[in-house]
C-alpha cells in the first residue's frame, strides 16, 4: 500500500473512531504508520484528506458495479444499477457519513465532480450502448442522464441508509419506486 492510501485508510479509521471533529493529523499519521511530514505532502490540512475519501467511496462504487453488472445486457446493467448503488451506500453508509460532515468543511466538495468523474464515464458509456440497442429512448442524453442517474440513486439510498431508521420493508419500496422513475425516466417499459 502506497502512503497516500496509507494515510487515506487510517484516516478513515481515525475519524470514525474519533471523530471528525476530535480526530488530529497527529492520530492519523501514527495509524498509518508514517511521519507527521509525510501527511503534509499528501495533504494540506486535516480535512484535505477528505477527498481522498471521497475517491476510494467513489472507487469501491465503481468496483462494486463492476463486480455485480459487468457482462450482463445494457438494458438488465440499467435494471439492477439501483440496488447496486444501494449495497454500496448501505456497506459503505458510516464512511459516507463521516465523509459528508467533513466534505462540506473543506474546499474539497469544489473536487466532487472530478472526483466522481470515471463513474459517471462508466454510466455514460452504459447509456450509450443502451442507446445504440433502442433499450432507452432517443432523446436520453447519456452524459446528462448519467450525472442525474447517480445523483437520484445515491441520494435516495443515502435516505435510507444513512437519514432515517428505515425498515428493511420501506427501504425495499423506495428503491422500487425509485426504479420504476428511472424506467420511465429512460422511456423503459
Amino acid at each position: 500500500m502506497d502512503k497516500r492510501t496509507a494515510i487515506i485508510e487510517a484516516a478513515i479509521a481515525v475519524f470514525a473512531e474519533k471523530g471528525v471533529e476530535k480526530a488530529t493529523v497527529s492520530d492519523i499519521v501514527k495509524r498509518a504508520g508514517i511521519a507527521q511530514g509525510t501527511y503534509y505532502l499528501y495533504f494540506p490540512s486535516r480535512l484535505a484528506v477528505m477527498g481522498g475519501i471521497a475517491e476510494r467511496v467513489a472507487e469501491r462504487m465503481l468496483q462494486h458495479l463492476h463486480a455485480q453488472l459487468d457482462g450482463l445486457p445494457p438494458a438488465q446493467q440499467l435494471d439492477q444499477l439501483a440496488g447496486a448503488i444501494f449495497a454500496v451506500v448501505e456497506q459503505q453508509h458510516q464512511m459516507v457519513a463521516l465523509l459528508y460532515s467533513g466534505m462540506t468543511q473543506t474546499d474539497e466538495m469544489r473536487r466532487w465532480e472530478a472526483i466522481y468523474a470515471p463513474l459517471y464515464d462508466w454510466l455514460q458509456q452504459l447509456l450509450e450502448q443502451a442507446h445504440a440497442e433502442g433499450a432507452i429512448a432517443p432523446d436520453v442524453q447519456p452524459r446528462q442522464a448519467a450525472r442525474v442517474l447517480i445523483g437520484a440513486i445515491e441520494a435516495a439510498a443515502e435516505q435510507v441508509h444513512l437519514y432515517a431508521a428505515t425498515s428493511a420493508e420501506d427501504a425495499q419500496a423506495h428503491r422500487a419506486e425509485l426504479e420504476r422513475f428511472i424506467r420511465a425516466g429512460l422511456g423503459r417499459r
